[in-house]
C-alpha cells in the first residue's frame, strides 16, 4: 500500500469518526441519522433567518414590537424629560422614529450573511448545536455574523439618523462626556446604539424562532425538523 493511499485512508477515516460523534450516544441518538441531524439544523437555522428578516424587515417591524423597538442611548433618555420640557420633544421622537426605521432597513442585508453562515455549519458546529440550549442556533449566528454585519448596517444606519440635527447635537455632547470622564468609556454614537440594537433584535427573534421549534417541532410542518428535534 502506497503512502498516498495510507493517507487517504486515514483522511477517510478521520471523517467518519467526526461524523459519528456528531450524534451523542444516548437513547434518541438511534431516531435519526448525522444525515438528518445535519438537514434539520440548517432547516432550523433557515427557518429562524427568514423569520427575523422578514418580520423585523416589514414595515414598522421594529417601531411596532415593543420587544425590540429601540430607544434614545441612555445618557439622552435620562435627559429626555428636561429637553421635553424645554420644548424637544418633537426632535426626539423624530429620532425614535428615524432610528427604528434605520434598522429595519439594515436588516435585509443580513440575509446573505446569515446564509453564508448556514452553508459554512462545521461538523463541530452543528455537534454544538444539537447538544445547545434553547439558544444555541442564536449564538452560532451571532459568533459567525455580528462583526460583518455591524459593518454591513452601519452605511445605512448613518444615511437615515445622519440627516437629524439632534443626532449630530448627541454625537458631539456624548464624546466631550466621555472625554472629560461624565460617562465611563466612549460613549456611543447615535449610530452605533442604532447598529448594536438592530443586531440584538435579530438574534432575539431568531431566538424566539428557535425555542418555538424546539417546543413543538410538529408544529412547524416539517418533517426533518419533527425527526431530528421531536427526539431531542
Amino acid at each position: 500500500m502506497n503512502r498516498r493511499h495510507v493517507l487517504s485512508s486515514l483522511c477517510g477515516a478521520s471523517a467518519s469518526m467526526l461524523a459519528f460523534h456528531l450524534v451523542p450516544s444516548s437513547a434518541w441518538a438511534a431516531s435519526f441519522s448525522n444525515t438528518d441531524a445535519i438537514s434539520a439544523l440548517r432547516a432550523a437555522l433557515s427557518k429562524g433567518a427568514d423569520v427575523a428578516v422578514s418580520q423585523l424587515g416589514a414595515a414598522d417591524g421594529f417601531l411596532g414590537n415593543d420587544k425590540v423597538r429601540i430607544g434614545l442611548p441612555d445618557m439622552l433618555e435620562k435627559a429626555s424629560p428636561i429637553l421635553r420640557t424645554m420644548g424637544r420633544g418633537k426632535q426626539l421622537d423624530e429620532l425614535i422614529s428615524a432610528m427604528n426605521h434605520a434598522a429595519e432597513q439594515s436588516v435585509a442585508l443580513a440575509r446573505p450573511l446569515l446564509a453564508d453562515a448556514i452553508k459554512s455549519m462545521s461538523i463541530q458546529d452543528a455537534q454544538n448545536i444539537l447538544q445547545g440550549g434553547d439558544n444555541a442556533v442564536t449564538q452560532y449566528f451571532a459568533t459567525k455574523t455580528r462583526a460583518p454585519l455591524t459593518r454591513r448596517f452601519q452605511p445605512v444606519v448613518n444615511q437615515v439618523v445622519d440627516k437629524l440635527a439632534v443626532t449630530r447635537s448627541y454625537n458631539e455632547l456624548a464624546g466631550k462626556a466621555s472625554a472629560f470622564g461624565v460617562v465611563k468609556g466612549s460613549a456611543m454614537t447615535v449610530q452605533d446604539h442604532v447598529t448594536a440594537k438592530a443586531l440584538d433584535a435579530l438574534y432575539f427573534v431568531i431566538g424566539e424562532e428557535e425555542r418555538r421549534i424546539r417546543r413543538d417541532p410538529v408544529g412547524t410542518g416539517s418533517a426533518i425538523l419533527k425527526k431530528v428535534f421531536g427526539a431531542l
